[in-house]
Parts: C-alpha cells; structure tokens; sequence
C-alpha cells in the first residue's frame, strides 16, 4: 500500500511539476513577450521621434535659408525700387519652390509690409504687436527666431512664424525678415505615421509650449506643458524614453523625446501604452504557438517598420540635399546669364525690363526718365580694318569706360542694346543732366584716342542719341522713349558723328510710337556703317 502511494505521489509529483514547469515557462514567456513588445515600440517611437526632429529641422533650416539671404541683401543692396523689385522676385520664387512656406515678408521698424512674396504687391497690416516683431526689437540677437504658432492675418490659417532681425548700417534696428510656415505642411506629415488610434505626436517649444498636437485640436496650440511629465524628463535628458501619463487625455503613453539639432523645440511621439500592449494580452490568451507565431510576425512587421523609417529619414536627407544643390546650380546660372559676355553689361533683355519698370514708376510719381543709345562710330569700317577680334577689344574698352562713367545710383542700368550700341537708362534725371553725362561719356571715348582706320576721325568715337521726358498717361510709351531716342542717334550719325544730339534736335516731326513692349521696339539703324 505504501509503495502504491509512494508511485502514486511521484507521479502526481511528476504531472505537478510538469504543470507548474509549463505554467511557469508560459508565464516567464508571456513576460519577456511584453517586454519585447515594449522595447519594440519604444524603438518604434524613438526612431519615429528622430525622423520627426530632422524633418521639422529641414522644414525650419530651408526657411531659415531664405531669410538670411534676405537679410544679407536688404543690408547690403538696400530697399530701392530696383532691389525690392528683385527681392519681390525672389520671395515669389521661393514660396513656390519650397512647399512649406506660406510666405515671406519684410517688415520695417514700425512693423509696415515694405515687400512680400505675394504676386502682387499690396498694403497690409502692421505687425508691430506679433511677438517675433517685439521680440527682435527688444534684442540685438542675428539668431533665427521661431515664434510661437498664430493665426495669419492675411489668410486666416496657422502658421509658424520664423525670423530674423535686419540692421541699419548703424547696427540700430531696422526692422524684420518673416518666413511663415504653414501647419497644414506639419499636419500632412504626422498624418503619414501609422501610431495607432490613440498615439500622439507633438512639436513643442523649448519652453513646454505645445506647437502642434496629433491628435489635431487647433484649441490646444499654444497649450503650456512645462508643468507635464514628459517635460520634467526631457529638461533633465533631452534625448530619452519614459512612460506618462498625457496632460491632454490622461492616456498613458510611451514618449519618445529628442530636440532640434539647430532651433530651440523638440518632438515627441508617444504610443499608447494599452495598444502597444494588446496584441500580448491576445497572444497570452492564445498560448504556446499561437503566441509565438504572432510574436514573430509582430516583429517581422516591426522590423519592417523601422527599416521605412530609415529609409523615409534618408530619402529626404538626400532630397534636402539634392534641392540645395539645385538651388546653388540656378542661382550661378542665373548670375551667369544676366550679363553679356563680350561686354560685361547687362544683357538687352534686362534691360527691356529695366525700362518698363522705371517708366511704369516715373509714370506713377512724375519725374523725368532719361535714355541714352551711345553707339560705336564705322565699328564695321574697325572690324575690316583690324579684325573681328580687335573690334572686340574695341567693344570691350567702350563699354568699360561707359559703366565707369555712368552713375550708381539704384534704377540706373547700362547695358549691351544692339550690337556696337549701348543704352543706358538713367531714372529721375532731366535733359540737362542726361546731355552731360552723354558728353562725358563721348568726351572720355574720343581722349582713349583708340586708332581707328576707317573713321575719317582716325580714332575711335562714338555718336550719342539722349532724350528725357516726364511721362503723361495716353501720351507716352516705353517705345516711343526709345524711338527718340534712337533718332536722335541718327541725327548724330547723319550730322558728322562724334557728336551728342537730342531728340528736340531732329529737324522732322519725331513718329509717334505705339504702345508697344520696348523689346518690339526696333533699333536705331547704322546706315552709314551699312553702307561702308
């Protein structure tokens, strides 16, 4: 009787330990399944709170860009009619270039728009209340800014205000360079992650403000968190991991948290704690190769997900990259194809512009705009006579001396009209002053004393056409300036060349030219060249 129940306590022994060992195996099983599955999302949200970081980095740097190339110009060149049509040039291009801009504005001292990226330059309202607009002319600080997130005034949505201050030559300040990022670019972004229904992704100021929230809920923008937990915890270490509770929902989360490389926010992306931790509890329920299978093709699906991130992180890497190579390459090209290369000024194209901008404001504010074709007298007879690649150095000589004669001041241009002719325009100057600066410009040629065979001169001159008018509407055109213009040149030429005569000069009646676009506008012929 004692051996039975000596055998039947072993085996009960046996099938007990048996169970408690099975048990025992499934529940530390069941354990490491957790943390697994636990470390994996905190993996999942550390990786996603890194592509966010460098993402809204790249966002800010793109925009930052710009502005401080603003910056630079506006210091240097000014804000003249000519610079800040070239600058309203550029932020038009730049806004569309770059997806994340809203805008581009400059704002003056007193926080007025002097000019902005939109098509068509109109009055808008004062930003001197905004708090990047306070915040600059409080500090003398050339960091960029990143203000909080407000509601445009000029469209009504959210933005991310980033700025940058502008000086005066003095160092006082002169007011302020404005990129406005649109929220909706943000938004599109986190919307692309897959965190689950109740996961959460957030940009927030280094000061605990919240910035942007997914769950998108625009009454929380500008919420302070510096008093949550997941604050404390990245004050103490910018870049780590930690299980909170969210001061929004109460829902408890896995965070993820890391700063901007190179502006003062940071990102977290947050998990819910309860979904991450579902698929364990189901698979817990199921046991043995249930669980198991699931487990691995969690991790499968995992792994997957963190190899897309990476992927993602590294495709705009290389596209950030790759656009500001392009942008270097457009910007040289540009430089490149803006001045003739024979003779180093501005090509007739710019100058067809030049024109219709300058006659456009002369119009608008009634000063006189003056206009001088200089050509190279019997340039024709010069090439035959020295050849093509003297008459080139001819070219270049003239022009040279021309622009060094010519003056500086914003508006003026000169530039290579027509073969040997050479405009140049000359805002808010009158008859008497463009006569002088013609006869300089001749008197200067003439003492090169350049030989020149072919001219009865025996050196190298040229005629000048000038004319000057103050412009009245339904009475003058662009072309009909340059028309005087140009038969003034040939009453110069017809008069013995080497000499400077004006439009009132012409013995005829001047033709009236239509209103056409000055590059319809056609040439002043050299007819005696021809014939020679």
């Amino acid at each position: 009787m004692s051996k039975r129940h000596s055998i039947s306590f072993r085996a009960a022994l046996f099938v007990g330990a048996v169970c408690a060992s099975l048990i025992a195996i499934d529940a530390w099983h069941s354990w490491s399944a957790r943390g697994q599955r636990l470390a994996e999302a905190e993996r999942d949200a550390f990786n996603l709170a890194r592509s966010m970081a460098q993402q809204a980095d790249d966002t800010i740097k793109a925009a930052d860009t710009c502005l401080a190339d603003l910056v630079e110009r506006i210091e240097t060149d000014g804000l003249g009619p000519a610079q800040t049509a070239r600058i309203h040039l550029q932020m038009v291009n730049q806004v569309d270039n770059l997806p994340q801009l809203a805008g581009l504005f400059v704002f003056d001292e007193g926080g007025r728009w002097v000019v902005n990226s939109r098509p068509v330059l109109l009055p808008g309202p004062t930003n001197d209340d905004r708090e990047y607009f306070i915040y600059h002319k409080q500090h003398n600080s050339r960091k960029t800014y990143v203000g909080m997130p407000v509601i445009s005034r000029s469209t009504g949505r959210w933005i991310v205000p980033v700025s940058r201050r502008v000086n005066h030559a003095d160092g006082g300040f002169g007011g302020v360079v404005l990129a406005t990022l649109d929220m909706a670019y943000f938004r599109r972004f986190y919307q692309s992650f897959d965190i689950g229904e109740r996961g959460a992704v957030a940009l927030l100021s280094n000061e605990g403000v919240l910035m942007l929230r997914r769950p998108f809920n625009d009454a929380a923008i500008g919420h302070d968190g510096s008093r949550s937990e997941v604050f404390q915890a990245y004050r103490e270490n910018s870049i780590g991991s930690g299980v909170f509770a969210s001061p929004q929902d109460g829902e408890v989360r896995l965070n993820s948290y890391r700063p901007l490389q190179h502006y003062p926010l940071w990102v977290s992306a947050a998990l819910s704690k309860d979904e991450v931790l579902a698929p364990w509890r189901r698979d817990t329920a199921l046991h043995s190769l249930g669980v198991l299978a699931l487990a691995a093709l969690l991790g499968f699906f995992g792994r997957r997900l963190v190899g897309q991130i990476d992927l993602r992180v590294k495709t705009e890497t290389e596209l950030v990259e790759a656009r500001e190579a392009l942008d270097s390459a457009n910007r040289l090209l540009e430089q490149q194809t803006s001045l003739c290369d024979l003779s180093g000024l501005a090509k007739r194209e710019q100058f067809d512009l030049m024109l219709e901008n300058e006659f456009g404001r002369a119009l608008r504010h009634q000063t006189s705009l003056a206009l001088l074709l200089v050509d190279i007298d019997y340039l024709q007879r010069y090439n035959h006579a020295h050849g093509s690649a003297a008459g080139d150095d001819c070219l270049r000589a003239v022009c040279k001396l021309i622009r060094a004669l010519t003056p500086r001041r914003p508006g003026d241009l000169t530039a290579r009209y027509s073969g040997g002719q050479i405009g140049v325009l000359l805002p808010n100057t009158d008859k008497a002053g463009a006569l002088a600066v013609a006869q300089r410009i001749r008197s200067a040629i003439e003492n090169m004393q350049l030989p020149h065979g072919g001219s009865p001169y025996g050196q190298v001159t040229v005629s000048v056409g000038v004319t000057a008018v103050v412009p009245q509407r339904d009475q003058h055109a662009v072309s009909m300036l340059v028309t005087q213009a140009a038969a003034a040149l040939r009453h110069a030429k017809s008069a013995g060349r080497n000499r400077v005569c004006t439009a009132d000069d012409c013995p005829a009646e001047l033709p009236q030219a239509p209103l056409e676009s000055v590059a319809e506008a056609p040439p002043a012929p050299d007819a005696a060249d021809a014939q020679a």
